[in-house]
């Protein structure tokens, strides 16, 4: 082991530089992504969609502050005991969770002297938890993965971490004896570590704090923080992760004691309003409400819903019954309808854009474009002759073409008032409902002007943009409150007052879990009529998706609904609190004037969701009167400051964010950039922004932080970490046609250390530390550290470089490098089992297939994997020799999956020797004989004697690695034929 003293430390690189287990950190963040409301800071909210894993950033923030020794193995087995990630920690995460049972464990292993730990089948009651892990430990052992031994296991973060630490920190302090360490818990270690480093405790900062996980989770584990975001609702977000989640349980309790105060006060003034109970005492859960439209054809008003579906589970749905007095339909609901009728019931009167019902045996079809009137514009744009909306307006004219009808409501019996489990039933409403309704319309008109005027509801107007123009264009809407019910306004404006009555601080505190709320109680919130089996209807949040979408039915819950959406920190208690200080500044990033020594950044760019469109939503309801240290804060959303995710105006935003934030770093201090996006221009932007803004790479890793989710092609699941530091070399020129070969040596030297270091590994535990895709990063990586260390390529100035237009279709410099890079990496990594010589002599198409068939012998089913391969190796169209596209099932056509038109000369795949081969061996699989197939490959193929064995070293990696028994039978019946084939047979 190297010699590492605390003098030295100052100008040591970071362990991240060199060593990160990718692998492992991938697990982890997809089983704390998994835990969906059970990730900690979604109890703030979950409408922030884009919160990066907190697992991650511990990762990311220890792996910046430990410095490497010289022995990689010993410092990557060390990160793994401060993760949690080791065996021990496994094992008491495992017991945490129960993972076994007594009687399993018996089952399990082979136990000599079972009564020192059991009675009968059961734990004896003496036994103690330090027992119990020498049994854990052994069951562990059984498992052959880190993934099957997580995925028993409680996450780090919940669990007691001065139990779960225990025995790591005497293991770290000797590791790094030479540097004097005597660390007790995670404060400890980065305080003396940051002193060491920077001579104070370190401050890790983040200018996009969105959701606040990157802020929230150094100061847990012991940094001084700093969070800004232009956008106030990220503001708040990010003070309530801090100040909130991170306080310790006694105030969290005092919180939820406030919270419950106000939804008591709240639901006092309801009940006294008597517009939630029926004349039985039954009171209202839920409300569910339709457009209702004129039908031009016919003049009959028609109820508007895709389906009248109401309850899937318990056979609920609505039907409608000709009124011919009156042109319109009564909705009655029917309850147990029969199979047939709820399969009648999934058509509702909206069907692919169009208004449909049947009257009196005929079929009548109206597109809901002519009902709006939409027309286009001279400027190619659209409009319509829907009214707009008055500010004084909260629900429709009489005469306006869309009305808003209740058809049915959930009951809650009043016998089961106040029950953990309330019997529930749904009913269309009665006159006397409808009475109700009528006097909650005359309680919103008249105190609308005040509630405006005092900020209790919103009065703001709706903004075009991408998102906004929605309800705009298809209700007519053109202020905030008019998303809201009579109902929903009448209960938020009860909720606002109550929380301004709250003294100090709670105030503020409570006032946090008003957005999510505000989210729940809207009228683009969808009914759905089956969350699963045996269960009733629920109502979704608006921000289910990053949109501002206007359904034709939608659901409103009532307060006893609403009110445990509002109390929303219970399920957190166990979670460690917050130790140190965080500031959080509503500034964009080009504007701080904080300095750091980590920042830490997860930027909007491309595809980015619009937060600062569809934020209006929220800060329409909280801008006026807000309480400290909100009224710092501006509560607009300054579209015209935002960073939007391509182009020119984010390359030029983003140099500005990123200099700045250089500027405010030591020269020693480091930078995370988390970047979620696979397309090249995107990566060449990136480059350019760090170039300019004075940084250089000095290492990236690839995160798989995202779960499953239904969309395919262009969607990407993980998250790559680049490292970077200040520039420090002063000016230097480089040209194109010497950088390419200091790439080549520097990826391919940075990929034999990785390599190095993972047969190591394996060697003595059996499982790697990187995968391909970590060594496909590391090649990304030294060449942007290669790239980045330079002040002008060919002459141009960097910055002019990253900040001049570029054209469409344009292939700059760093686009051709960065792509040398990644076929340089990928040209190192030859699949086990393949001979070098054959992979130099491969296509890109068909080392795709070859090295991605390698990797689902692994159990590799990431549809990333797929995605960052095909851009490393140039396929055209990967999705072409794909047989499933589902992002956590992803995997090839298996051979005899391929259709003939996937193989013809005109195919990426069919073009080729191993498209050749794919059609052979399908021949074979049909009983064609394979002296046959061989002369007919030697006469389609001028030469066949020359690539032979390629051929034959293709067929064998096909029979090794195929998961289908009859192709791989095929191949070696077609393998030992070419192999043994005579000269001039």
């Amino acid at each position: 082991m190297a010699t590492l003293t605390p003098l030295a430390l100052k100008d040591a690189p970071a362990l991240i530089e060199s060593v990160f287990p990718a692998q492992k950190v991938s697990f982890e963040a997809q089983k704390e992504r998994k835990a969906g409301a059970g990730q900690t800071l979604t109890a703030l909210g979950s409408y922030w969609k884009g919160r990066k894993p907190l697992i991650l950033v511990r990762a990311i923030v220890l792996g910046s502050l430990l410095p490497p020794t010289g022995d990689g193995e010993a410092d990557l087995a060390i990160f793994e005991k401060l993760m949690a990630f080791d065996d021990e920690g496994l094992a008491r995460r495992a017991l945490a969770a129960n993972a076994y049972s007594a009687a399993k464990l018996q089952e399990l292993i082979p136990i000599s002297d079972p009564e020192r730990y059991f009675s009968g089948r059961g734990w004896r009651r003496d036994i103690t938890d330090d027992e119990k892990l020498v049994l854990y430990r052994r069951a562990l052992a059984t498992l052959p993965s880190y993934e099957e031994k997580a995925s028993l296991c409680k996450r780090p973060e919940e669990m007691d971490q001065g139990w779960l630490y225990a025995p790591v920190w005497p293991v770290v302090n000797q590791h790094y004896g030479d540097l004097g360490l005597n660390a007790c818990s995670f404060a400890d270690l980065v305080e003396q570590l940051g002193i060491l480093r920077y001579g104070k405790r370190p401050r890790v900062g983040d200018t996009f704090s969105g959701g606040g996980s990157i802020p929230f989770e150094a100061a847990r584990i012991g940094c001084d923080t700093y969070a800004s975001d232009l956008n106030p609702i990220a503001c708040m977000l990010t003070w309530g992760a801090l100040n909130i989640v991170g306080a310790s349980q006694e105030h969290r309790a005092e919180i939820e004691s406030a919270q419950r105060a106000v939804a008591d006060a709240v639901d006092r003034e309801i009940s006294g309003f008597g517009i939630e109970h029926d004349a039985n005492g039954n009171r209202a859960k839920a409300y569910l409400y339709c457009l209702e439209t004129r039908c031009p054809e016919t003049g009959w008003l028609v109820p508007m819903a895709p389906s009248w579906v109401i309850s899937k589970a318990h056979n609920v749905i609505a039907r409608l019954k000709p009124d011919s007095a009156n042109k319109r339909f009564n909705i009655e609901i029917l309850a147990d309808a029969s199979n047939a009728e709820l399969k009648a019931a999934e058509n509702g009167t909206v069907q692919g854009g169009d208004l449909v019902y049947e009257l009196a045996g005929k079929l009548y079809r109206t597109p809901i474009k002519t009902l709006r009137g939409d027309y286009r514009l001279p400027d190619g744009g659209t409009g319509n002759r829907l009214r707009r909306w008055d500010v004084s307006d909260f629900k429709p004219r009489p005469d306006d073409v869309f009305q808003e009808r209740l058809y049915a409501i959930m009951w809650i019996s009043n016998e089961s008032l106040g029950k953990s489990r309330p019997d529930v039933f749904l009913a269309a409403p009665s006159e006397a409902d409808f009475i109700r309704e009528k006097q909650v319309d005359a309680i919103v008109s008249e105190n609308l002007t005040e509630w405006q005027a005092n900020g209790l509801i919103p009065d703001m107007a709706i903004e075009p943009g991408d998102k906004t123009d929605e309800p705009i264009r298809t209700r007519g809407w053109t202020h905030w409150h008019h998303l809201f019910s009579p109902r929903q306004l009448l209960m938020l404006a009860l909720l606002r007052n109550e929380v301004r009555k709250l003294e100090g601080r709670l105030q503020s505190e409570v006032s946090v879990f008003l957005p999510d709320a505000i989210q729940r109680s809207a009228k683009l919130c969808i009914w759905d009529s089956f969350p699963g089996p045996g269960r009733m209807p629920k109502i979704a949040q608006v921000f289910s998706d990053q949109s501002l979408s206007t359904p034709m039915n939608w659901g409103v819950r009532a307060w006893n609904y609403l009110a445990p959406v509002f109390i929303g920190i219970s399920d957190i208690h166990d979670r460690p609190p917050v130790t140190r200080s965080g500031f959080v500044q509503s500034s964009e990033a080009s504007a701080i004037s904080e300095e750091c020594e980590l920042f830490i950044s997860d930027p909007p760019y491309a595809d980015a969701v619009i937060y600062h469109e569809i934020t209006e939503f929220f800060i329409a309801w909280l801008r006026k009167n807000p309480p400290q240290p909100f009224d710092e804060w501006v509560w607009d959303s300054r579209r015209a400051l935002a960073i939007k995710g391509s182009g020119e105006d984010f390359r030029r935003g983003m140099v500005a964010a990123y200099k700045t934030m250089a500027e405010h770093m030591p020269d020693n201090g480091t930078q995370c950039v988390m970047f979620t996006h696979q397309d090249t221009s995107v990566w060449g932007d990136l480059v350019g922004v760090f170039w300019a803004a004075g940084l250089q790479v000095v290492a990236a890793w690839y995160i798989a932080t995202e779960t499953t989710s239904g969309k395919v092609g262009a969607f990407v699941q993980g998250t790559v970490i680049l490292m970077l530091k200040k520039r420090t070399a002063g000016e230097r020129t480089g040209f194109k046609q010497r950088l390419l070969p200091a790439v080549r040596q520097e990826v391919a030297s940075q990929i034999e250390t990785m390599m190095h270091l993972n047969d190591t590994v394996k060697a003595h535990h059996g499982e790697p530390v990187f995968n391909d895709s970590d060594l496909q990063m590391a090649g990304y990586a030294a060449a942007l550290k290669v790239l980045t260390a330079y002040t002008h390529i060919g002459g141009e100035d960097v910055t002019s470089f990253a900040l001049r237009p570029r054209a469409r279709g344009e292939v700059t410099v760093v686009d051709e490098i960065v792509q040398q890079a990644a076929e340089t990496a990928s040209s190192l990594l030859v699949p086990e089992g393949l001979a070098a010589d054959t992979w130099a002599k491969l296509t890109g198409i068909e080392r795709f297939v070859l090295r991605m068939l390698d990797m689902e012998t692994t159990g590799a089913a990431k549809l990333d994997n797929y995605q960052n391969f095909a851009k490393a190796f140039r396929v055209e169209d990967y999705t072409r020799v794909m047989g499933d596209m589902r992002p956590n099932h992803a995997r090839l056509k298996r051979v005899s999956e391929y259709a003939s038109r996937d193989l013809t000369d005109t195919t990426e795949i069919g073009a080729t020797r191993l498209g050749r081969l794919i059609i052979a061996v399908q021949q074979l699989l049909k009983d064609t004989e394979p002296q046959v197939i061989v002369d007919q490959m030697r006469g389609e193929m001028v030469d066949f004697l020359e690539v032979r064995s390629l051929l034959t070293d293709m067929l064998a990696f096909i029979e090794r690695k195929s998961r289908e028994p009859e192709a791989r039978h095929a191949a070696e019946v077609l393998g030992a034929r070419l192999k043994n084939l005579r000269f001039g047979e």
